[in-house]
Formats: C-alpha cells, structure tokens, sequence
C-alpha cells in the first residue's frame, strides 16, 4: 500500500479493497460477527471511504480502523446480539477440504476471548506490529504482546496432545511458535 495508483478520484479504495476485503471479513469474524454480518460491515466501510475526496495518509490503517469502528458499532444491535449468539456455534464456515487440525485450531482460536483473537487475526493475517495493532486498538503495545502471548499460550495448549495424521506439520507450526516478546526488547 506504499504507492497509491492517482488512477481516479476512489482508486485508492480499490487497491485497499483488492488487497484487504479476505483480511477485514476475517478480522471482522475474530470480532464476533458472522461471515455475512462481516461482509455487510466491510461494504458499508468501503461505501464511507469511496466519499472521501482523497487518500488519507495512512490509507490503510484507515481503512482497518474505520472498519473496526463500523463492525462495533454494528454489534451493538440487539437483535444482531441475539442472531451473533446462535451463530456462533459455527463461527467458520466448515469446507469439504478442511483437515481435522485445521477444524481444531478454529475451533481453538474461536474459544479465545475477543481481545486475544483480535490481536491474532491482526498479527498474523494483517501481518501489523504490535506498536500498530496497540494504536488501532488504543492499547499499550505491551498489553497487545500480552493478549497475543497468552492467546498462543492456551491455542498451544489445547492443540497439544492431539493426534494427527498427515497434518502434524500444522500442529509443529502452531506448538513451535516462541512467545512474543514485550514492547522494547525486554
């Protein structure tokens, strides 16, 4: 997102949407929201961002931030409440393809709380530092390292001890993982 085509008045959009939309649905799913509560979010984003007249400066931290704001203010519903809460038995959607470590470390990052799982989804989808990830969330970057440690710390733990066939190479990756550590080297 360094360089910005000057193609058109909303170019920038589409280039932000091209290269984020996976990422935000995904990000809008470790929120709580359900596949389609997270797709409405980010069309409702990308309406607000097309009124623009020009890129912000940092267009695509904007664009996380924006959408992290719309599916907040989206959950707050009532009625949005109650379907989240029935939805969330099936918080991914199951594909024919998918392999039992990949169903468990899901089902694993689904039983995280919300703090964890969205600092998860932001470091390792979004590929954001913790410094970004604690502005986007208006948190100290030692508390965001904290929540993504301790969310490794219990994905680990209950991925341990499982038995995989031909998918083990999954379970290493996610076992294997070093804690972060604290802002500032320490």
């Amino acid at each position: 997102m360094k360089a910005m085509k000057q193609n058109g008045p909303n170019s920038w959009c589409e280039e932000i949407y091209d290269a984020k939309a996976a990422e935000l649905i995904l990000y809008g799913r470790a929120l709580g929201l359900s596949h389609c509560e997270a797709e409405d979010v980010l069309q409702e984003t990308f309406l607000t961002l097309m009124t623009r007249a020009e890129a912000p400066a940092r267009a695509e931290h904007y664009c996380v931030r924006s959408y992290r704001n719309q599916a907040l203010n989206y959950r707050r519903s009532l009625w949005r409440r109650l379907t989240r809460e029935l939805e969330s038995r099936r918080w991914f959607e199951k594909s024919s393809a998918e392999s039992p470590a990949e169903a468990a470390a899901m089902q694993c990052l689904a039983a995280l709380p919300v703090e964890q799982r969205e600092v998860i989804v932001l470091k390792f989808w979004h590929h954001y530092t913790f410094e970004e990830i604690a502005e986007l969330l208006e948190a100290s970057p030692n508390t965001v390292a904290g929540r993504y440690r301790y969310g490794l710390q219990k994905i680990k733990s209950r991925l341990e001890g499982m038995n995989y066939e031909k998918d083990e190479s999954i379970l290493e990756r996610i076992v294997n993982l070093e804690a972060a550590p604290t802002c500032g080297g320490a």
